[in-house]
């Protein structure tokens, strides 16, 4: 038997390499249309916020003037105008690439996991989505954060040895948290990549240089806080958040939110971080004693994981739409491309959360320290989002993970028949229907929100 000519099993790829940068140009292409075609989208909610620090970073203003928006977005904004001229174009452009950054990065690190055709897939079905693509057209900072949580996991599971790659990985930590706070809970528990089976049983040293990178780049912001504040602190929004959470009524976004609306009140509540703290803990202690623990989180349970699975995406809210079904229309897109980009996004977002509900309930593989770094960043995202405030954006920097599972199962598809096997899933009968009731559950999540709120029959 003749063996392959060398490069031959590269060769096999290249049809389907080529097919997803056709598809990626055509997705750009539509989400380009619809974002200038009739006039450039309009700046929603956070995203003129952003702007306007980094305008005013470039006329000589301060770089971290808010308690409340971490500094790294303006900061990143003001970079790019800076260079290219004040031109929301070139930030987009910057985006696009770290948008494409971010399917590599998952690529590499879900290759060492669960294979090289499932990272392939996963890749792809992260980066053909056009309501993942679309982040790189906003000014929110979920494309820079993504992509620097990326390279810190990628750099943990890929080189735990080396005290450098440790470095990059606590820095790219630390800038992911300069650019949203949302790691702060969870940065400590990078350190299970420094657990090893062998003596001595933990890398010292590299995780030494991990805490070195995170102390150094976020150093600025905390000495900054401490000397405007009295508190070595980044930002601290979560009190705030967590009211918001807990008087949130609709299960999907912009349907009368109430973010905007409450801001001011937050911020007219006291003159530090600390005073405000003060004053929404009590209003959150009182709505607990008056409603009561165990309707609170019922309530909780019957509203958040709808917010944040929801097939409406942050895309498909900006689309023309029903106001009272939570439609900006911020953007003037024609009705067919409305459409197209919508049924796009929901065919990949459907996708996704069915072959991530298989892929996790028919995984056999015993897990590594990869899977529990993963799965530990999965459920601390889904704890914290059962309280604080919720938008669909947050679901954001789970995607990539959602895509990997995903990708593992659709790697192992076709099913022959209930038992069999494919490294690294098993499709038993019980795995089997393990994952059709999660897939369900997590299909009702996204889909029958509007449903169950019919906010425009008011």
């Amino acid at each position: 038997m003749k063996s392959a000519a060398p490069g031959a099993a590269h060769a096999r790829w290249k049809p389907a390499q080529l097919l997803v940068v056709a598809l990626f140009a055509a997705g750009q292409a539509l989400l380009w249309l619809a974002y200038y075609g009739n006039g450039a989208k309009r700046l929603i909610g956070d995203e003129q916020n952003y702007q306007d620090v980094a305008l005013a970073i470039l006329g000589g203003g301060a770089w971290m003037p808010s308690t409340i928006w971490p500094p790294l977005q303006s900061l990143f904004l003001a970079a790019i105008y800076a260079i290219a001229g004040v031109h929301v174009l070139a930030v987009q452009l910057v985006q696009t690439l770290l948008i494409v950054g971010c399917a590599i990065v998952l690529r590499a690190i879900w290759r060492r996991v669960g294979g090289v055709r499932a990272a392939n897939i996963a890749a792809g079905l992260f980066l053909l989505n056009p309501s993942n693509a679309a982040y790189a057209q906003w000014l929110w900072p979920e494309a820079p954060h993504l992509f620097l949580v990326l390279i810190a996991f990628w750099l943990v599971l890929e080189r735990p040895e080396s005290r450098a790659a440790s470095f990059g990985a606590g820095a790219s930590v630390a800038f992911a948290l300069l650019a949203k706070s949302l790691l702060a809970g969870f940065w400590p528990v990078f350190l299970i990549a420094f657990l090893r089976p062998t003596r001595p049983r933990f890398r010292t040293g590299s995780a030494a240089m991990f805490l070195l990178g995170i102390a150094l780049v976020t150093a600025p912001a905390l000495w900054h806080g401490w000397r405007e504040v009295g508190k070595p602190m980044i930002a601290d929004s979560s009190l705030y958040n967590a009211w918001i959470g807990l008087t949130d009524r609709w299960r999907s976004d912009y349907i009368e939110d109430q973010g905007g609306v409450t801001l001011p009140e937050f911020l007219a509540s006291g003159t530090t971080p600390q005073q405000r703290n003060a004053v929404y803990a009590e209003k959150i202690e009182a709505l607990l004693d008056e409603r009561g623990i165990a309707t609170v989180v019922a309530d909780q349970l019957g509203r958040q994981y709808f917010r944040l699975f929801s097939a409406k995406t942050p895309l498909l809210s900006q689309l023309p739409g029903p106001a009272c079904a939570g439609h900006l229309s911020a953007y003037a897109s024609p009705p067919w491309l409305t459409v197209t980009l919508t049924g796009a996004s929901d065919v990949f977002h459907a996708a996704t959360l069915v072959g991530f509900a298989f892929g996790v309930a028919c995984w056999r593989r015993r897990p590594d320290r990869a899977l529990w770094l993963i799965g530990a960043y999965l459920a601390y995202q889904l704890a914290l989002f059962g309280i604080l405030h919720v938008k669909a954006r947050f679901l954001f920097p789970m995607m990539p993970f959602l895509c990997a599972f995903a990708g593992s199962f659709f790697a192992a598809w076709p099913v022959r028949d209930s038992g069999f096997a494919r490294d690294p899933l098993a499709f038993t009968r019980p795995r089997l229907i393990a994952g059709s009731l999660l897939a369900v559950l997590l299909i009702v999540l996204a889909f029958a929100g509007p449903l169950l709120d019919p906010s425009c029959a008011r």
